[in-house]
């Protein structure tokens, strides 16, 4: 039996008194197209980070392809591919100038870098934007370009946080269509939304609340068990049941 791709098992992260992520489990599966749908603040980000070893645990356990959160993080990064919810190009280079210094920061060679980059321009339609700087690009360009560093050294694992935030609905579907190949080519992608449209193209979702996971499913499958017309509704539902059971009595 395969390896699930991320396994959760009561993950926690504190700021002081502040619980971002409170006792979450979860598993997503390899080749899954997995959506934390939340809204701002819910814990989605805390999540991504300490997955993506960027960010250690308060408590609780986790594995990312095979490897732990905990003493394996450094290992994790070069197994997975991570898009940040905030431009992180350097802004002065070149689209191909900021994939050969990523290409050099994955370990991979020249010739393996020049590779990637034409098979990436291809993939992504990035030929008309890879020679100009990144800060020049428009804010959609400049997250296919962000993609396109995320899968330079081909990863097993995506996780993309917020990726779409901020470009038009029209661009959002086709980055989708993108993210699409990626999972048919066995790509895991783990993927973080407040966009219920965005959601609904997951073939699971989680929906986060105040640090904590209140249910897991199939989008249409959450919806038809609780009686809701879309996604909105069902999220509203949810949310507004979790506010009901933790108010004070």
């Amino acid at each position: 039996m395969n390896q699930p791709a991320v396994v959760i098992e009561n993950l926690s992260r504190h700021f002081g008194q502040f619980k971002a992520v409170d006792n979450i489990s979860l598993t997503v599966n390899k080749g899954e197209t997995f959506g934390f749908l939340g809204a701002n603040g819910a814990g989605k980000t805390t999540t991504i980070r300490m997955l993506c070893g960027l960010l250690m645990p308060t408590s609780g356990g986790g594995k990312v392809a095979g490897l732990d959160v905990y003493t394996q993080p450094e290992l994790i990064k070069k197994r997975i591919g991570y898009m940040s919810q905030r431009f992180s190009l350097y802004p002065d280079l070149t689209g191909s100038e900021n994939m050969r210094f990523y290409g050099a920061a994955y370990g991979l060679s020249t010739s393996r870098v020049h590779q990637r980059i034409a098979a990436l321009s291809q993939m992504l339609s990035l030929h008309d934007f890879i020679d100009r700087s990144a800060a020049s690009l428009p804010v959609g360009w400049r997250q296919r370009l962000a993609l396109g560093v995320a899968l330079l050294h081909e990863p097993e694992i995506l996780f993309l946080d917020e990726p779409t935030a901020g470009v038009d609905p029209v661009f959002r579907r086709m980055f989708w269509e993108i993210l699409y190949e990626l999972a048919e080519q066995g790509v895991t992608v783990f993927v973080t939304t407040h966009y219920m449209d965005e959601a609904e193209f997951c073939g699971r979702i989680s929906i986060m609340h105040q640090g904590r996971i209140i249910r897991v499913g199939r989008p249409l499958d959450l919806a038809q068990e609780l009686g809701c017309e879309n996604l909105e509704e069902t999220f509203v539902t949810l949310v507004r049941s979790q506010e009901e059971t933790n108010a004070p009595s």
